[in-house]
């Protein structure tokens, strides 16, 4: 009786080794995307729909934020500050159905484009083994979002050297890499050479945003000199973030375009809410089939 228990007992283990191991496998054929950017909620706010559309479609979808925003607020700061924050994007991850939310532990307003730093960035990418790879334009009003966009940049290329960084194997193919969209003009605009439709996901990008409530009730009203303003009812605070961090940025001729050209034209021509995306001349130049390809919500041509 003893010896069948242990016999049982060894199939049992098997069984779920095996499982396991095909769990893995299938997760390791999915299309992986990780968006690298300053701060826990520049991520949600640049592409929070995108991100929890592609989860959805089953990519693995991994958030990094390369400080802890331990500076980002009026009246607290330092670790109590940075764990709170650490604390929100696991929430927003959780509301946007993405795999990860990471926060690396550099401090807030002091990032530098640094050696150390880099190493960590392709680090980054690497263990997730890209496919798109998002960041920041490196021209804004933030230093930090300046250097994380450079630090993403200075990665496009080293990823896929073997003797930089020699401590994690290097990828084989480089990524397609994207700039998420910012609205400045010096010394280059933005160019929204992809943009995706959201309207079936902005609740969930609401609900991200409003996950970071240091940020979206406190520190970001009181910057603005609009603190008292901010309602005390849940619900009427997250149609402040829609009205706010959603809604102010209106669709442009070029946007509704790049939706057309996307879509179709009445597909297309539907679409209230975008996020828009800037191929990065750094990485992988995609051609239109292999962006339909890891954009599977665009119409096939």
């Amino acid at each position: 009786m003893k010896k069948n228990s242990i016999v049982l007992f060894m199939i049992l283990c098997f069984s779920t080794v095996s499982l396991f191991a095909q769990t893995n496998t299938a997760k390791d054929d999915r299309i992986r995307v990780i968006a690298i950017f300053a701060h826990p909620d520049d991520g949600d706010a640049k592409m929070g729909g995108t991100a929890a559309l592609l989860a959805e479609l089953g990519y693995a979808v991994k958030f990094v934020a390369i400080t802890n925003g331990d500076a980002g607020h009026q009246t607290e700061g330092g670790g109590a500050l940075a764990k709170r924050r650490r604390a929100e994007a696991q929430e927003s991850a959780r509301r946007l159905g993405i795999d990860e939310y990471k926060v690396l532990d550099n401090h807030d307003g002091e990032l530098l484009p640094e050696l150390h730093v880099r190493q960590q960035v392709i680090r980054e990418i690497r263990n997730w083994n890209a496919d798109i790879v998002l960041g920041l334009r490196p021209n804004d009003y933030h230093p930090d979002h300046r250097y994380a966009g450079v630090l993403v940049q200075d990665a496009a290329y080293l990823v896929v050297v073997p003797n930089v960084t020699p401590d994690t194997p290097p990828l084989t193919k480089n990524p397609v890499f994207l700039y998420m969209e910012d609205g400045f003009q010096k010394p280059n605009p933005f160019s929204p050479d992809i943009v995706v439709g959201i309207d079936k996901v902005i609740d969930k990008k609401i609900d991200g945003l409003d996950a970071h409530e240091s940020q979206m009730y406190e520190w970001l009203p009181w910057v603005s000199g609009r603190l008292d303003q901010v309602p005390k009812d849940k619900k009427l605070r997250k149609e402040m973030v829609k009205r706010g961090y959603v809604e102010r940025g209106s669709l442009s001729a070029e946007k509704k375009k790049a939706l057309e050209k996307w879509y179709g034209k009445a597909e297309g021509s539907k679409f209230k809410y975008a996020e828009s995306f800037e191929i990065c001349e750094y990485g992988k130049q995609p051609t239109e089939a292999e962006i339909r390809e890891l954009f599977p919500m665009f119409q096939k041509k």
